[in-house]
């Protein structure tokens, strides 16, 4: 294991010990031999309150192409519900440990790197993309890795997610931390921000062009609110979906061309059975629903993409009010995975069904560079200290969090730090 280390650090004294508590800095390079995490285990899949309970188990090891990073902030997305539900799937049955630590974002430091790794030193501030793979497959060389066979999220289908004080990750998952953020707000974005970035941009010839509209579910959710803001970087026009009247403002100021309240219409849910009483009902409201959208668009202007991600609940009507040729991109079913449609209108109109799943290192550099150069607010809502890491997936599991992206602090000992050294001085005067 390499310690190359970054000579922007001021070397500093700190205990060495085999165990450090939440909050407190060991000597930079120094891997304790324990570790704090909020764990999971198989027996006890169920609500994250419960799933989650905090261990002490053993620092992780290294291969040579990866690092450990002392995690100072994490973000909370659905990952972390799914990895306690179980559901869709349990991450046991893929990465086959005795414990799971999710958490699919990070903001940190890098603390120890594997043998063969160039690009990173020990010091170095990063945030962490959750997308692995194995490198050595046609896909990961010249096609997309979002493909390869290998392909994985960190903190999901893997064990080693970022609810802990070291994480483990793959160097090409790392990128560099935008400096003008705190740690709580570099951590709360990297997940929503390139998944929506592949999302709108990563499907040809569907990629969002200037002029074009675009529908986004959950608009004022962290994928939404990322989603409506790349569509402006673009020139493109967001017509945001909310579920709370008091979302309005925020997704309007994010730059939204409107915003429609999915509560005024009656039409969610799987679709009836074609051509019953109960069918005609629903496509009236659903027609409905996409008048409110030409109100905005203009008479007759249905949307060139939508962005889904609710999927059950949301697939029939996202399937009608997309425009002929237009595309229905989806990366989740947060209401629901039996996604129901009316057929005829998708290969009548030529409608394009497009998965999406993350992103790639390119796609994911190519969102946070768009951070980097404060294009984008991280649009963080609500940060909560490492005790309260499952109440914060409770939160979001009930659909109660605010608007926005929820960050929880880790190793950092508390809000608005941006450098390493502030960190370091409130680690030693709490």
């Amino acid at each position: 294991m390499a310690l190359d280390i970054s000579t922007a650090i001021t070397p500093y004294e700190a205990p060495v010990k085999d165990l450090y508590e939440i909050g407190e800095m060991p000597p930079l390079g120094h891997v304790p031999a324990k570790m704090y995490a909020w764990s999971i285990r198989q027996a006890r899949h169920g609500e994250p309150d419960t799933a989650m309970q905090v261990e002490v188990v053993d620092t992780w090891k290294l291969d040579s192409q990866d690092v450990l990073v002392l995690v100072m902030a994490a973000g909370v997305n659905y990952n972390g519900v799914w990895a306690a539900l179980g559901v869709p799937i349990s991450p046991f049955d893929g990465h086959k440990q005795p414990f799971h630590i999710a958490g699919s974002d990070a903001s940190g430091i890098v603390w120890a790197v594997g043998d063969k790794v160039k690009r990173w030193k020990v010091g170095d501030e990063v945030v962490v993309h959750c997308n692995q793979d194995d490198g050595d497959d046609e896909e990961c060389n010249g096609g997309d890795p979002m493909f390869s066979p290998s392909q994985r999220i960190w903190g999901y289908e893997t064990p080693d997610g970022s609810f802990a004080q070291f994480t483990r990750v793959q160097a090409q998952q790392l990128m560099p931390r935008p400096k003008h953020l705190t740690w709580e707000e570099s951590a709360c974005y990297t997940l929503t921000l390139a998944t929506a970035y592949r999302m709108l941009f990563g499907h040809e010839p569907h990629d969002l062009k200037p002029g074009q509209n675009v529908l986004v579910w959950g608009a004022s959710g962290g994928l939404g609110s990322y989603a409506i803001q790349l569509i402006n970087t673009a020139g493109a026009n967001a017509i945001g979906v909310i579920s709370e009247e008091d979302k309005r403002a925020f997704v309007m100021g994010l730059g939204a061309k409107g915003v429609i309240n999915r509560k005024d219409f009656k039409c969610w849910g799987q679709l009836p059975t074609v051509n019953t009483p109960e069918y005609n009902d629903w496509l009236k409201e659903a027609r409905r629903f996409g008048k409110a959208i030409w109100d905005i668009t203009g008479k007759g202007v249905s949307v060139d993409m939508v962005f889904e991600h609710p999927g059950e609940a949301t697939f029939p009507v996202s399937s009608l009010v997309c425009k002929k040729g237009g595309m229905v991109v989806i990366c989740a079913g947060t209401s629901g995975f039996n996604c129901t449609f009316d057929v005829r209108y998708m290969w009548m109109h030529q409608k394009r069904l497009q998965g999406s799943h993350f992103a790639h290192l390119k796609q994911a550099a190519a969102a946070n560079k768009l951070m980097i150069e404060r294009r984008l607010d991280p649009c963080m809502s609500e940060v909560f200290p490492w005790a309260e890491i499952p109440a914060a997936h409770m939160l979001m599991r009930t659909n109660k969090h605010k608007p926005g992206n929820m960050a929880v602090l880790v190793q950092a000992p508390r809000t608005g730090l941006r450098t390493f050294e502030d960190t370091l001085d409130a680690s030693l005067n709490r």
